[in-house]
């Protein structure tokens, strides 16, 4: 059986022509954009650490200002105390006598 000037398709034959010009061109840009958001992504990572250390840091600052307005009312209220005790210390009428050391 002859078919004619049909000759069978060779190993030449099967092996794909390049692609066009537009689908590289369309490769190269897929590449491109997936390198710019594995660059963006580490980018992104990087400003999440940065923002997880600087909220550790503002919680730390904040314990810090309660710690510091806790020691000012305390030492304002001892301050007041003092005041207040020496007021009662020089206007009571026998002041004069606990001041004067006797010899």
């Amino acid at each position: 059986m002859c078919y004619g000037s049909d000759r069978l398709p060779s190993r030449d034959d099967l092996v794909e022509a390049p692609p066009p010009p537009e689908i590289e061109e369309r490769v190269v840009v897929v590449e491109n954009l997936r390198d710019r958001l594995a660059e963006t992504e580490a980018r992104l990572e990087l400003a999440r650490a940065r923002e997880a250390e600087l909220s550790r840091r503002l919680d730390e600052m904040k314990k810090f200002v309660r710690v510091m307005e806790i020691l000012e009312t305390y030492l304002r209220r001892r301050y007041a105390d003092q005041q207040d005790r020496l007021t009662r210390l020089y206007s009571s009428p026998s002041s004069s006598t606990l001041l004067v050391p006797s010899k």
